[in-house]
């Protein structure tokens, strides 16, 4: 497995701190953020999934704990739409150069509107997907705000 990604490219070139770790994906697993967090050995509240979504026809990001389910009207308000819904993995895998299961929101070949839910912030560091299935990018929520110019807020309750 390569431990260098469009997303740690992108982390590496705004010096911006961050560690690796990789675990062993399972392509059958039904929720993957769920299955990376038992692989680890850590809570799932600290290991965030990556979730394309389309706001009123244009693409966006939501970041929500692998625990969670995203609120799509929530999504919506935050990111100033009418109306989201999840992106096709087809649409998704095109959009962002990364294959469902290894999506990241750092290093995706176009910026789209992004929005953290604010759970990350409870906790000193997060885990969220480094680029490639079963490799994940541990790093400070606020390094993680500050690399993507993301907007904080609830997402999930």
């Amino acid at each position: 497995m390569s431990r260098t990604t469009p997303a740690t490219q992108a982390l590496t070139r705004a010096g911006i701190p961050f560690s690796l770790a990789s675990y062993d994906y399972d392509p059958d697993a039904e929720r993957v953020g769920l299955q990376a967090a038992e692989a680890m050995g850590v809570s799932p509240a600290e290991v965030f999934k990556t979730l394309m979504a389309e706001l009123d026809g244009r693409p966006v990001c939501a970041i929500v704990p692998s625990d969670e389910e995203v609120n799509m009207k929530k999504l919506a308000a935050v990111l100033g739409g009418k109306s989201a819904q999840m992106m096709r993995p087809a649409d998704a895998e095109r959009l962002t150069g990364y294959k469902v299961g290894g999506i990241s929101p750092l290093g995706q070949r176009k910026a789209v509107p992004t929005a953290l839910d604010e759970l990350a912030t409870l906790h000193d560091a997060i885990f969220l997907n480094g680029g490639q299935r079963g490799l994940q990018i541990r790093i400070r929520p606020d390094d993680l705000i500050r690399a993507l110019g993301c907007v904080t807020a609830d997402l999930v309750r």
